[in-house]
């Protein structure tokens, strides 16, 4: 005879599971919120740290000088051929009138560079791109543009983004993992001291001729309402920490550079990542438990 399955009485079951056993249920949400909350602020970090790296990668450039023999017209006229060189974002014409007012703002009263005369400076070009880690390769492209002369640039500052950005990135993905499975095992012992402190009651439904899969729903229900409450919770304690954080920030003067993104545009994004992150735990911790503790 099939056996019909009722998830109204699951989801009842799970719910009375979780106020019988109060304090481990209280552990695990604890648990898992404490969990959320270290891998949703290292991930914002690290969204935050994204931002300003585009905005910084945004702003460095390298530049290319024209050839001393072409005319200013013909040298603005180079701006589509640089332009057209894969990764460069757009490219910036300055006279070399523009460049020596520029370098005259820069070290105004510096004794070594008064009285230098306008022939040392050149038209050129300032070359803004797309990925600052193919900064060398474009740098090369551009040189090998008729009437540019010769390029100067930075590129430790751009190995320096990159090193970073993937420091980063690993950084977070480890943390994710290891919490996730530091999560994981408080589910998957929740759930296990439920079904041990059951084991007569399941003793009894077996005999009377329950299958497995209706013995294990109320617990697999049990770590989901574990899991979603973990992850409301998480959530609203992510929302007042960050912006907490993000307005101690913006008011330091000495931190002024560090641009925080705010949470509202993210919110629906990190509750949908929080909900199912709790529900992966929650399920997965549940059936981590029972298979060990339930026969197939």
């Amino acid at each position: 005879m099939r056996q019909r399955y009722d998830f109204g009485y699951f989801l009842s079951e799970g719910f009375h599971s979780i106020f019988t056993h109060g304090f481990m249920s209280f552990a695990a949400v604890c648990m898992i919120v404490c969990c959320l909350l270290i891998m949703g602020s290292f991930t914002l970090v690290a969204v935050n740290a994204e931002n300003m790296f585009s905005d910084l990668e945004a702003e460095n450039q390298f530049t290319a000088f024209i050839d001393e023999s072409i005319p200013q017209e013909e040298a603005r006229a180079l701006q589509d051929d640089i332009e057209a060189v894969p990764n460069v974002a757009r490219a910036e014409f300055v006279t070399k009138e523009e460049a020596q007012a520029d370098f005259e703002a820069d070290y105004e009263g510096n004794p070594l560079f008064e009285g230098l005369p306008s022939t040392v400076y050149r038209d050129r070009f300032h070359i803004y791109l797309d990925d600052i880690s193919l900064l060398t390769e474009t740098e090369e492209a551009v040189k090998e543009v008729a009437g540019v002369a010769d390029t100067q640039s930075a590129p430790e500052i751009a190995e320096g983004f990159t090193v970073i950005r993937n420091i980063a990135g690993a950084v977070a993905v480890i943390l994710v993992v290891i919490l996730l499975a530091v999560s994981l095992f408080i589910i998957a012992n929740t759930i296990k001291l439920a079904t041990f402190n059951r084991r007569e009651e399941i003793a009894i439904m077996k005999m009377c001729g329950a299958t497995n899969a209706f013995v294990r729903w109320p617990f697999v229900f049990e770590g989901l309402i574990l899991g979603l409450v973990g992850a409301v919770a998480a959530f609203f304690l992510q929302w007042g920490i960050y912006v907490l954080v993000g307005r101690a920030i913006s008011g330091e003067d000495t931190i002024s550079l560090i641009t925080v993104l705010p949470f509202q545009p993210m919110a629906l994004r990190v509750l949908g990542i929080f909900v199912l992150t709790g529900f992966v735990i929650g399920a997965g911790g549940s059936v981590l438990a029972i298979r060990k503790f339930l026969q197939v």
